[in-house]
């Protein structure tokens, strides 16, 4: 068995067609476990569409010649596999190419099709049926290779599974199953040639996320570089005519302000949006700034000098687009216009006035005009980097001046009020590395008390202590591992190395306790909140470039 098989075949033991889908890379088509526990059901993947809106086949059955259904008894990257106990007879479900099921088996098989409007067909399986889902997610079906199309869906697996970074032996199996979701999520996106966009997840968030794409970049980067610059690159393609990044690039354009919502968010944006806008006027709608964060790192495994100046000079228009264009109290310190913006869509800092002014945003920028100031060193040394270094340390001024003494945390500040939640945003500032030594050990003595934030599965959102605090809403409480990972960062950065380390550990142990790389985790448990979603990009990523970290 090769590497890249062995690798394969640990990924296969979380594949289990409910939080994980059997799909291919590039592929729309997903398939599930049907709802009625007989077979597999199969859907589309499609912005702003749930599953429910997105069915090709209710039901995929197959049936032995004496009239027994088989049951689902295999799952790999490369097929799923139908059978019934005491009995040698197997039939195989793979893939023909990316929008084409193909399915197989021993003579006398058939498989039963249950459609969206209720009609029922069968056919013969013989040496292959293909069943093409077309853009109208109607099936067209009929006879196949299928001993070639196992083949070349194997290879597509053996060759994405050849990338996957070797780790600690503990973390190897997870980090194989996080390998496997960011091949699963990769789609095309037709309207960018061949680009490949690695998404948060084909259920529910098919798009690049600005955030998202940092985060993924950083995690795909241990094995495929060449595709993480591929996400930071479609992240930055569509800047708006100021400078501003848009939130998200997908299949139909990109979305940049409240404009580009469907009408129905739109109205609710508007209804609880900016109050410093016209409420008729489009909001923009961007993420964190932590593109040059994420540029860094990316070239840190494989350089790529024109690749690095190209970006360099669009990140450096977003980085200016957010003290031009928002600071909207014209303070010196730019404020989240949004809730969307922020990525912490539902923090407790949101539920005062807007704009909203936080530490973390400002550790963000220090962040970015330090890390941009390096990369021009790096590659474009003719380029003054002091103005850079000079805004950085202004920033730091501004966001010590929301530090409260008295409470010993950061605040944030909606509408000029003070947000008194104790959130994650409070522990952001670590990220600077610049902080003063008093302030910084504040902030690490919180990261260790269990009243606050050391719970037993990482740090919440939302202090345990904090009124707020929910383990179960979004941004409320439940562990994220994004945020774990920065925190971590920001401890090593702030000279508390040994402190990271731990961080760092307790979130690998987090997803494997919880069974793969949930989008947010009940802090007390440890297992998948009730609303999150499975199969998370950035998660998977981050679980990987935490492995590789611990593993050296």
């Amino acid at each position: 068995m090769t590497d890249a098989a062995r690798l394969a075949a640990l990924a296969g033991r979380y594949l289990d067609l409910i939080s994980a889908p059997f799909t291919l890379p590039r592929s729309r088509v997903l398939v599930f476990r049907a709802e009625d526990g007989g077979g597999v059901r199969v859907h589309t993947s499609e912005y702003e569409r749930r599953l429910s809106e997105c069915r090709v086949l209710d039901a995929l059955t197959v049936w032995d010649s004496e009239g027994e259904e088989l049951a689902v008894v295999g799952v790999d990257p490369v097929s799923v596999t139908f059978g019934r106990h005491g009995s040698d007879t197997t039939a195989s479900l793979t893939f023909a190419d990316p929008t084409t099921l193909s399915l197989g088996g021993d003579q006398g098989l058939r498989v039963h099709l249950r459609h969206p409007d209720g009609a029922v067909e069968e056919h013969p399986i013989d040496q292959g049926v293909r069943l093409h889902v077309g853009r109208d997610r109607s099936v067209s079906i009929g006879p196949g290779d299928h001993a070639a199309a196992l083949a070349a869906t194997g290879a597509v697996w053996e060759e994405w599974f050849a990338k996957c970074p070797p780790v600690r032996e503990d973390l190897q199996p997870m980090t194989a199953f996080c390998w496997w979701v960011l091949g699963a999520n990769i789609v095309e996106l037709p309207a960018l040639g061949d680009a490949r966009a690695i998404v948060p997840s084909k259920i529910g968030y098919v798009g690049l996320w600005q955030w998202d794409a940092y985060f993924i970049a950083v995690g795909v980067r241990h094995g495929d570089p060449a595709l993480a610059r591929e996400q930071l690159d479609i992240a930055f393609r569509f800047p708006q005519p100021d400078g501003q990044l848009p939130d998200v690039v997908h299949e139909l354009g990109v979305l940049a302000t409240s404009d580009d919502l469907p009408e129905s968010d739109r109205a609710t944006l508007r209804r609880a949006g900016s109050q410093v806008a016209d409420p008729s006027a489009p909001v923009p709608l961007t993420k964190p700034p932590l593109a040059a964060w994420a540029l860094r790192k990316v070239l840190d495994v494989e350089e790529a000098p024109d690749f690095a100046r190209t970006q360099l000079a669009r990140i450096i228009r977003s980085q200016d687009w957010w003290f031009d264009r928002s600071d909207l109290d014209h303070d010196g310190m730019p404020e989240y216009g949004h809730p969307y913006s922020s990525g912490l869509d539902d923090s407790p800092i949101f539920d005062g006035p807007l704009p909203t002014a936080s530490p973390d945003l400002g550790a963000y920028l220090v962040r970015q005009d330090l890390e941009i100031a390096d990369l021009l060193v790096r590659y474009a040394p003719t380029i003054d980097d002091a103005p850079f270094r000079a805004r950085a340390a202004a920033t730091q001024r501004m966001m010590l001046t929301m530090w409260d003494a008295d409470r010993g945390r950061f605040l944030a500040f909606g509408g000029g009020e003070p947000q008194l939640s104790d959130t994650i945003v409070g522990l952001m500032p670590l990220l600077t590395g610049t902080l003063p030594a008093p302030i910084a050990e504040v902030l690490v003595d919180a990261t260790a008390d269990p009243d606050r934030f050391a719970l037993a599965w990482g740090l919440p959102t939302v202090a345990a202590s904090d009124p707020d605090f929910s383990d179960e809403r979004m941004w409320r409480g439940p562990v994220w591992v994004n945020t774990n990972a920065l925190i971590a960062e920001g401890l090593e950065s702030s000279g508390y190395v040994e402190r990271a380390r731990q961080l760092r550990e307790q979130t690998v142990a987090l997803v494997i306790h919880g069974g793969g790389p949930h989008e947010y985790f009940n802090p007390h448990t440890g297992q998948k909140a009730r609303t999150a979603t499975t199969a998370f990009g950035w998660s998977a990523a981050l679980f990987i470039d935490l492995a590789v970290q611990l593993s050296r």
